[in-house]
Order: C-alpha cells, then structure tokens, then sequence
C-alpha cells in the first residue's frame, strides 16, 4: 500500500509540473501577441502602417491628377475662347488717352499693327474668322479714327496759341470766341470716343454670337450626318443677316446749340 501511494505520487508530480508549465507559455503567448511582441504582431501591425500610409499616398495622387485635369480644362477653354476683340478696345483706350498728335500717332501705329497680325491669325484660325474679322474690321476704323484726332490736336494747338495772341493785343472777343470753339471741339470729341468703345462691344457681341451659332450648327450637323454643307452656310447666313443691326455713323459732324458770346 506504501509503495502503491509513493508511486501514486511520483507519477502524478510531472504531470502537474507539465500543466504548470504549460499554462505560463500559454499566457506568455497571449501576453506577447496582445502586446505586439510576437512576429506575427508586429507584422500585422507593419501591414496596418503600410496600408494607411499606401492610402494618403493615394488621396495626394488623386488630388493631384484632379487638379492637373482642371488646368488642362482651363487650358483648353482659353484655347476655344481667344478674346480676339480685346485689341480694339485696347486702340479706343489709347486714342481716349492722347493728349498731344504724337500720342495720338502712337495710338494710330498700334491699331494697324494689331490689325495687321490678325488678318494673318485669320489664316489659321478658321473657327473664329468671324470674331477676328469684326476686331480688325473694329482695329482699321481706330486707326483712321487715330489720324483723325492728331490732326485735331494739332489744329487745337495753333488755335491755343492764336487765343494767347489775341489776349496779348487785347482782343478779348475774338480770344473768347476761340475758346468756345475748342471747348466744342473737344466736347464733340469726347461724345465721339465715347461711343467707340460701345460700338466695338456691340460688334464683339456679335461676332461671338455668330461663331457659336456656326459651330452648333456644324455640331448638329455632324450629328445627324444627313445635312450638306449648303444647307449649313445656307442657315449660317441667314442667321448672319437676321442678326444685323444698324450701326449709327459716330465720325459724322456733330451740332451742338450755338452760344452767343459777349464781350
């Protein structure tokens, strides 16, 4: 009975050493993969930092493309839309600044070079023949226009100095009535300038809405397929003439009331 208990005990004492031992590698195990100790852990915490890293580098790239596409729009748009009739506004400023014939010559040089250039952009922009035709159109006239106040500027200049002359001999009546001479000069100029700059927007308005009409019009007909290109410049002139409107002469001689001057 002895001997049967003692070796009851020495086989049951490894058993429960074994079971000890066990458990504390069984918690060791949870304690490090809960921990991020053991090699699995820390490799699935690595994916984890590499996947949200990849994913910001994602939305930059995205945001990125994003942006180089709306520049390309813009791009392309600035390309469709050439603001053709921005010279002949530039002309009319000019000539509304001159003060002095030199200025005024300046003006008139640089309304026929811009003219110039866009005869020859008309040549390869073919879309837009239209607009630039109505700007060079626009750009000629301010040339004309430009020679024109040179040389009203310079007669204002020897009639000022005839004014001087005539209050340095005391010709107080006939210095008066030159003055009023040049204040109507001038007043007719200014009513004048004024309404280049409405007559050129009018035209650019109208060129515009020429082109855009021609080029929905060849849309609709590419489209379709079934329409001739005589039915298309049919259409596209009657339209032109539809849109016609009557343009005031702005370089003919303007009256203003007479005012009698006393001495």
């Amino acid at each position: 009975m002895q001997n049967g208990k003692g070796v009851s005990r020495l086989s049951t004492a490894p058993i429960s050493a074994v079971s000890r031992e066990d458990q504390v590698t069984i918690g060791q195990q949870e304690e490090d993969y809960f921990g991020y100790s053991s090699p699995l852990a820390q490799s699935m915490k690595k994916q984890r930092a590499e996947k949200e890293s990849s994913g910001l580098t994602e939305m930059l790239q995205d945001a990125r493309e994003k942006a180089d596409a709306h520049q390309k729009e813009l791009d392309k748009l600035k390309k469709i839309s050439p603001r053709y009739g921005d010279a002949p506004l530039e002309a009319y400023a000019r000539i509304s600044r001159a003060r002095t014939p030199a200025q005024a010559g300046s003006a008139a040089g640089y309304a026929r070079r811009r003219a110039m250039q866009l005869r020859a952009a008309q040549r390869t922009d073919p879309e837009h023949a239209d607009q630039i035709k109505a700007a060079a159109g626009q750009l000629e006239k301010a040339a004309a226009r430009a020679n024109r106040k040179k040389l009203e500027l310079n007669r204002e200049q020897l009639s000022r100095a005839r004014m001087k002359r005539m209050v340095k001999e005391n010709r107080r009546r006939e210095a008066q009535r030159i003055r009023q001479e040049l204040r109507k000069s001038q007043t007719m100029r200014a009513i004048r300038e004024s309404g280049y700059f409405k007559e050129t927007e009018i035209a650019n308005r109208q060129a515009d809405q020429l082109t855009a009409t021609k080029m929905e019009l060849k849309a609709q007909a590419e489209q379709l397929g079934a329409v001739s290109q005589g039915a298309i410049d049919a259409a596209i002139q009657g339209y032109s003439e539809g849109t016609q409107l009557a343009t005031v002469d702005l370089d003919a001689p303007m009256q203003l009331p007479q005012v009698d001057v006393q001495a």
